[in-house]
């Protein structure tokens, strides 16, 4: 089997200010480090508003189409904006994470990688957010399950920022088991152990500032990997977030390369136990250039060897 790439050139047209952390060098560079890697690559299409409606009201969606402006830049709070290209990145950001779905559960591929922006993981039901601006890995959850007819579906978020979109719209979904780990305090404030959803499918692992991967792994095989286990999903999807990197700006962790590594292969493994090796990774966060290249590489190589 094979490991798919989903990605496109207009997820570079949504143009950030100058010095914001969450720009196109971003997916550059990492495409730059996947470049001559054996990978199946697809084109992420643009995903339509029945797509989007599946977590995001219609008037939510409007809201944010009629905000785009036609030149210039247009600022939705203190770090989200758009441009003229944001929306067509967005939806091809949704679109990609769809047809990476679609392609790892007919059997196309054996697992999928999805590069692109905007991220997702910060967008709530009718509120953009922390760079994102809709719930790519929320929606691919429940295209799997209402369009596949699957059963159960996990959702893990590794980003050294909480998930709280992805959280808020999982909230009430009792056939998906939503993990995140992450930094804490740390923005955007949630993320607390106490929170559980609905029906007790939300597990989050608040991390210390300055905590390393030791840390992360003890959390990792002492309770994600049980839970993983004991809900059993039918596919595996990663907001793959590479900003827990020692050396990233936004954040206190001192996650390495090999940690990464590890975390990958770890869920791939339970992925080839639980699931017959479904995987499909999102881009989220990782805003030093260098580390998410050589994080991001290793991430993808662990999905291509856990592909063969």
């Amino acid at each position: 089997m094979t490991t798919a790439l989903v990605t496109h050139a207009d997820c570079l047209d949504h143009v950030t200010p100058m010095g914001h952390p969450e720009r196109s060098a971003r997916l550059e560079h990492l495409l730059h480090a996947l470049a001559g890697l054996d990978l199946v690559r697809m084109s992420a299409p643009e995903a339509e508003d029945t797509d989007l409606r599946r977590a995001h009201p219609q008037r939510y969606i409007d809201r944010v189409d009629k905000a785009v402006p036609a030149r210039g830049q247009r600022q939705l709070d203190s770090d989200t904006w758009l441009s003229p290209g944001s929306m067509r990145a967005a939806r091809r950001g949704v679109g990609g994470a769809i047809r990476a779905v679609d392609a790892v559960l007919t059997g196309e591929v054996k697992n999928a990688f999805c590069a692109t922006r905007p991220p997702g993981h910060h967008a709530e039901r009718e509120t953009p957010m922390g760079f994102c601006l809709f719930g790519n890995a929320a929606i691919a959850a429940l295209h799997a399950l209402d369009h596949h007819g699957l059963q159960r579906v996990a959702v893990v978020d590794f980003d050294v920022h909480h998930g709280n979109g992805t959280q808020d719209l999982l909230w009430d979904e009792s056939r998906v088991l939503f993990v995140s780990s992450q930094q804490m305090p740390l923005w955007p404030g949630s993320g607390a152990a106490t929170e559980r959803g609905a029906h007790d499918t939300i597990l989050n692992l608040p991390l210390p500032p300055e905590s390393g991967g030791a840390e992360m792994r003890a959390a990792y095989e002492r309770l994600v990997f049980p839970r993983l286990e004991a809900f059993a999903p039918d596919l595996l999807i990663l907001s793959a977030g590479f900003d827990a990197y020692q050396d990233d700006p936004l954040a206190q962790l001192a996650w390495s390369t090999d940690d990464y590594r590890w975390l990958t292969r770890e869920l791939c493994a339970r992925a080839a136990r639980l699931c017959g090796g479904r995987v499909v990774s999102l881009l989220e966060g990782g805003y030093d250039l260098g580390a998410l290249a050589e994080s991001g590489r290793a991430h993808v190589d662990e999905l291509i060897e856990a592909g063969l």
